[in-house]
Formats: C-alpha cells, sequence, structure tokens
C-alpha cells in the first residue's frame, strides 16, 4: 500500500493529520499496537517539523507485509548540524512556533526512539530528507 501527503509550512491547523490517516489504516491492518505507537510517533513528529520548519513537504507511506516505510521530503532551510539537531532539547523553532507549544527539541530524537532505522539527509538552503522505517517481523 502506497499513501502520499502534501503539507504546507505553517499549517498547524492540519498538523498531525497525516499521523492520524496512517494510524487507522494501521488499525485496520491489525498491526501490533506497539508498532502503530512507535510509527505514528515517528510521523507526527516528522510531519510537525515540516509544518514548524519547511515552506512545504511531501509524505510517502509505504506499508508492506514486512515493514512501515515514511519519507518525509520538504522544501525548507535544511538543518546545518544534524548530529545537534539530534539533541534532546535543541531547537530551532521560531518563538512563534514556540508560543503554540511546538519546538521543544523533543522531535528528532522522538523519531529516532521509536524508529526500528532513522536516516536523515539535509542541505542547507534546499530542504531535509527523513526516512522512517518500523518492522512488524524480524528484521
Amino acid at each position: 500500500m502506497h499513501f502520499r501527503y502534501k503539507i504546507e509550512g505553517g499549517d498547524f491547523t492540519n498538523a498531525g493529520s497525516t499521523a492520524s490517516a496512517v494510524k487507522k489504516v494501521l488499525k485496520q491492518l491489525n498491526i501490533d499496537p506497539v508498532i502503530i505507537k512507535r510509527t505514528v510517533v515517528g510521523i507526527y513528529e516528522a510531519e510537525v517539523n515540516i509544518v514548524a520548519h519547511a515552506y512545504n513537504g511531501v509524505i510517502d507511506v509505504d506499508i508492506d507485509e514486512n515493514r512501515i516505510f515514511a519519507r518525509f521530503e520538504d522544501a525548507g532551510p535544511g538543518i546545518p548540524d544534524i548530529t545537534k539537531a539530534m539533541e534532546e532539547g535543541y531547537s530551532t523553532a521560531s518563538e512563534i512556533v514556540r508560543e503554540m507549544g511546538f519546538g521543544a527539541g523533543m522531535g528528532l530524537s522522538n523519531i529516532k526512539n521509536n524508529s526500528d532505522k532513522l536516516e536523515i539527509i539535509s542541505q542547507v538552503g534546499k530542504g531535509t530528507t527523513v526516512e522512517i522505517t518500523n518492522y512488524f517481523n524480524s528484521k
């Protein structure tokens, strides 16, 4: 199964809608609730990062008999230091984003903690690609 979602930067009203849609599908497929929770947390955090930091983005989700794979591609400022950005509490979110309750600096570390595999590729001034994989069966 393949799903594609378009995300607009700054659209906090719809932030999390992709995570909710994927959760619904995974429940219908009777995926283990622990895997659903881990996957939805990772998708939500990556989706909110696009909304908070990028101009726009696309989320592709592929579900097969062994795994859930989600790819997030955005047109945004990019991440100058991925290692630093992975530190809990580190954030480059604007004051406005923080006032809305986002941007606490837990997004990337939450994604890592809820993913079996995480890859981040970023180019400053162009954007970021995040890939998350969670497996249902043995890896």
